[in-house]
C-alpha cells in the first residue's frame, strides 16, 4: 500500500500534475500564433510534455496513494480541457474542419455528463466499479488497450499538426520530411473518428441508469 502524505498545494501531486498540463495548453496556443518556427518547435515540445504528464499524473496517484473517484475525475476533465483546447485552436487557424471540434466537444458533454449520473450512482468511468458492464463497452471505453491507444492517436496528431504547419524557416521539420502532413491529416481523423467510437458504449450503457430512476420515480409515486 502506498504512504500516506500531505497533498501537494492541499490538492496532490497528482492532480496539481493535471491541473499545469491545463496551463501549458494556454502556453502552446499563444505560440502557435506566432510566425516564428523556433517557436512551433518550443509548441512541439511542450505538447510532448503536456503528453508525457498525462501518464505522470496517474503514476503518481498511484504511488502516492492519491487515487480517488474525485481524482479520477479531474483527470478526466484535464484530458477534456486538453484536447478541446488543441481541437479548437486548429481549427481557428484553419488546419482542420470546424465539424471536428464541434464533433469531439458534442461527444464529451454527454459522455461526461453520463457519466457524472452514474457516479451519483456510485459507478466510476473506469476501474473496478466502472460503469462499463459488457465486455465490449469495457474493451473500446475503459480498458488499457483503448485509453492507451485513443491518448496514443490524440498524440500523434496534436504535435504532427504542429509540425505540419511550422512557419518557414531553418529548422522547419514538415520541409525536411514531407510524409509529416500527412501523419498529421491522417491521425487527426484517427482520433476524432476513435473519439466518437469510444463514446458509443457509454451512451448505450447509460440507459440501465435511467431505467432504474425511472422505475424508482414510479414505485415513489405508488
Amino acid at each position: 500500500m502506498p504512504k500516506s502524505h500531505k497533498p501537494f498545494l492541499g490538492i496532490g501531486a497528482a492532480n496539481t500534475v493535471s491541473l499545469f498540463r491545463n496551463a501549458l495548453c494556454f502556453v502552446v496556443v499563444g505560440l502557435l500564433f506566432s510566425t516564428q518556427a523556433s517557436d512551433y518547435t518550443l509548441a512541439f515540445i511542450l505538447t510532448v510534455a503536456i503528453i508525457w504528464m498525462d501518464g505522470l499524473d496517474g503514476f503518481l496517484a498511484r504511488s502516492l496513494g492519491e487515487s480517488s473517484p474525485v481524482g479520477a475525475v479531474i483527470d478526466i476533465l484535464s484530458d477534456r480541457v486538453v484536447e478541446q483546447i488543441y481541437w479548437v485552436s486548429f481549427a481557428v487557424l484553419g488546419w482542420i474542419p470546424l465539424w471536428m471540434p464541434l464533433l469531439v466537444i458534442t461527444r464529451g458533454v454527454w459522455v461526461d455528463g453520463l457519466r457524472s449520473f452514474a457516479l451519483q450512482k456510485g459507478c466510476t468511468a473506469f476501474g473496478e466499479s466502472s460503469m462499463m458492464k459488457s465486455w465490449w463497452g469495457v474493451l473500446l471505453t475503459s480498458s488499457r488497450f483503448s485509453r492507451w491507444t485513443y491518448a496514443l492517436t490524440k498524440a500523434v496528431a496534436f504535435a504532427f499538426m504542429i509540425l505540419a504547419h511550422q512557419p518557414k524557416g531553418v529548422d522547419n521539420w514538415s520541409l525536411q520530411f514531407s510524409w509529416i502532413p500527412q501523419v498529421a491529416e491522417y491521425s487527426a481523423w484517427i482520433a476524432v473518428i476513435f473519439c466518437v467510437i469510444r463514446g458509443v458504449p457509454v451512451l448505450i450503457e447509460s440507459r440501465h441508469y435511467f431505467h432504474h430512476e425511472t422505475e424508482t420515480d414510479a414505485s415513489d409515486a405508488t
